[in-house]
């Protein structure tokens, strides 16, 4: 497949997402740009929220992952099903009750604006490298199938990409994203189902061959019981729920689109259907890992470890149909989460920093001089990455994600199931801070000594630290009555 018919299909397929762009345009405000007028439909949010929670990272990483890890990815998985039900039961009620535009906005109404601000500067910090860790990846795969053919060095390319996000985004935030995002999901699905059925067919194997091909395989093992190794259920399942409530419900990213829905009632409705739908999809992908490491061995193929194997199957030695769908799955499997990151970003910055939606002076422009920045921002954060080195980007996003949601996981624990306030608000930053510089030193400490890997619980113990800061913080205060009706 040539590098310039990946290229024809990658402007018909951004084409497109502008059209829709100025589809839902209109006359779009700031309101518009944050909260698309509370007005999206449930199903929509939902069904576009699956390409969110997957992004390129799962499209590429997960299938790469089963030859060191085999199906074990789906232990946190399951996690994942405790940590929705809790954003359901308890954060999607609270952050409807107080009517919010930034869900850290509860923070200054518990602890007072040096934790307000912590917190939105968390988020800031934890999205801008997970959104960098995506887009780095969909321009390593723009890098490899169109760049390097007509000479374009790599920096171009993920200023392109950056470029690319924006266009469609600056009008109306996340009021497109809703529906460019439903778009989205739906090319990466396909792209995994066509790339599974074009395996099967390659390997003439009628469809209950091939299930019994990839359960009876090593690669299919689910649970590990070795409790020193990090792939220990216990771990994984304990780390999936944690990450699961910070990176979706504590994210503004992922609760800006939830934030969109008409009511409470559809909010949760699209939490009970995201939820589900992640186990399935998440199956599906595991299995198109160890098809792929089969088809390779098949014809005797010898492909990268770990992130590069979809790539390197899917671009040189698949059927063209499977390149086809790769490029286009991969690029809404990646902006599905980068743009909506973007907006958020630029959300959190206006809400939090400007006091947009305060009575502040609400300015378009300078709206749009922030969206600019941030783009900016994530241009500086990738080409950062370059100096990385490692097999897989999914293992390094949620590694970080410990130590950068950490803080907002402690902070908002104790400040639902805790009532006391804080005695001094500015030792809240001091605290957060201390919670990630402790939790990196055990981390190192019991590699060292040992000799056991803590790997995602990391986040549990740096939202630990911070919880007990605050209870530390807490002593001698009285019960907040005002915040006890809230909740």
């Amino acid at each position: 497949m040539s590098s310039t018919f990946i290229l024809l299909i990658i402007l018909g397929y951004f084409g497109v997402l502008i059209a829709i762009s100025m589809i839902t345009g209109g006359k779009s405000d700031n309101q518009t740009f944050f909260s698309a007028n509370k007005n999206s439909s449930w199903y929509l949010v939902a069904f576009g929220m699956i390409g969110a929670s997957l992004s390129g990272v799962t499209f590429i990483s997960v299938p790469g992952m089963v030859e060191a890890n085999a199906f074990s990815y789906m232990q946190m998985v399951l996690g994942y099903l405790v940590g929705y039900f809790v954003i359901i039961k308890f954060l999607l009620p609270l952050y409807y009750r107080l009517n919010l535009i930034s869900i850290y906005q509860f923070l200054e109404e518990r602890f007072g604006v040096f934790a307000y601000k912590t917190g939105a500067m968390f988020f800031l910090i934890s999205r801008t490298i997970g959104a960098a860790f995506r887009l780095f990846l969909v321009a390593e795969v723009f890098q490899i199938a169109i760049s390097k053919q007509y000479g374009i060095p790599f920096p171009v390319t993920v200023l392109i990409t950056i470029i690319l996000i924006w266009v469609y985004t600056f009008r109306s935030g996340i009021k497109t994203i809703v529906w460019t995002d439903t778009l989205q999901t739906f090319c990466m699905l396909l792209a995994a189902v066509v790339t599974i059925v074009l395996i099967k067919n390659e390997m003439n194997w009628g469809f209950g061959d091939m299930v019994d091909q990839i359960a009876t395989h090593d690669y299919s093992q689910v649970f590990y019981w070795e409790w020193k190794s990090a792939k220990f259920f216990g771990w994984q399942f304990l780390s999936g729920a944690l990450i699961s409530i910070v990176m979706t419900g504590l994210d503004q990213d992922m609760m800006q689109k939830n934030l969109t829905c008409k009511s409470l009632k559809e909010a949760q409705k699209n939490m009970w259907g995201l939820s589900i739908s992640l186990v399935f999809v998440n199956v599906i992908f595991l299995s198109l890992g160890v098809l792929l490491f089969m088809y390779a061995q098949a014809n005797q193929i010898v492909v990268p470890e770990g992130d590069g194997l979809f790539t390197t199957l899917a671009l040189k030695h698949l059927p063209p149909m499977v390149g086809i769908f790769f490029i286009l799955g991969v690029i809404a499997a990646a902006y599905s989460s980068a743009d909506s990151a973007l907006t958020s970003l630029t959300t959190s910055f206006c809400v939090d920093f400007l006091g947009y939606g305060r009575g502040n002076k609400e300015s378009k422009n300078t709206r749009m001089v922030i969206h600019i920045l941030f783009s900016l921002i994530l241009f500086g954060v990738i080409m950062s990455f370059t100096l990385l080195e490692g097999k897989s980007v999914i293992t390094k996003l949620f590694k970080a994600a410990g130590y950068t949601y950490g803080p907002l996981l402690g902070m908002f624990a104790f400040g639902i199931f805790i009532k006391r306030s804080v005695a001094n608000t500015v030792m809240v930053v001091v605290v957060c801070v201390v919670s990630v510089v402790l939790s990196y030193l055990l981390d190192l400490g019991c590699k060292e000594w040992f000799d056991f890997n803590m790997g995602y619980m990391v986040l549990f113990i740096n939202g630990l630290l911070t919880f007990a800061g605050m209870w530390l913080l807490s002593l001698g205060t009285s019960q907040d009555q005002g915040e006890l009706e809230t909740i």
